[in-house]
């Protein structure tokens, strides 16, 4: 499969207790409870939502991500409740150097539940094997230490820092760079976790 045709033949996934599906519009209301949670967006050094139309601009924006092969979206939804909990997405891709960078958010009502450790595994996976990646980036604010455990724990690498790079409330925080290539995850991982 190509990068192209992980965008038009999109793959649900799952894993023990999630179903991995695209985004949505109906999903604005789920959105909206995680992105008008400050203790969430404070991790990658961004306001809450204040509005509903706020939110729903979001989702909009990121339907036509999708659209322009700009972004591809993983929801996050319990295998019994179709509502969105969380998220996963492949976005500043590189087609030329088969990179990708990974971002991801979780209600805090799921948080230390091991959701977002179920679900990267299986999209990770796919990245490598399915849409012809050859490196993940993920890039948390080195104040998001829980985004940083999660990157170590699936074998991604710190590459370095850039100083300064995020400015959130009147402050500029570093930013760290994490990578993992195709053949560490493979070395790693017998097969697809689950």
């Amino acid at each position: 499969m190509t990068l192209e045709q992980a965008f038009t033949n999109f793959q649900i996934l799952e894993t023990k207790r999630l179903t991995l599906r695209p985004l949505r519009i109906t999903d604005v209301d789920a959105f909206f409870e995680i992105k008008s949670d400050p203790e969430v967006t404070i991790r990658y050094a961004h306001e809450p939502a204040t509005s509903l139309e706020e939110t729903r601009n979001w989702v909009e924006q990121r339907l036509i991500d999708h659209q322009n092969r700009n972004a591809i979206f993983w929801i996050f939804t319990l295998k019994d409740n179709d509502w969105a909990i969380g998220s996963c997405c492949f976005w500043n891709f590189d087609p030329t150097f088969h990179s990708a960078e990974i971002g991801y958010e979780l209600n805090r009502k799921y948080w230390s539940k091991s959701i977002t450790s179920e679900a990267l595994p299986v999209i990770v996976d796919y990245g490598f094997a399915e849409m012809d990646l050859h490196r993940i980036e993920g890039l948390p604010s080195v104040k998001n230490e829980p985004s940083r455990k999660l990157l170590l724990r699936l074998g991604f690498k710190l590459e370095g820092t850039f100083r300064e790079r995020l400015y959130f409330r009147g402050e500029y925080e570093d930013q760290l760079i994490f990578g993992l290539l195709k053949k560490e995850w493979i070395s790693r991982t017998p097969s697809t976790p689950s």
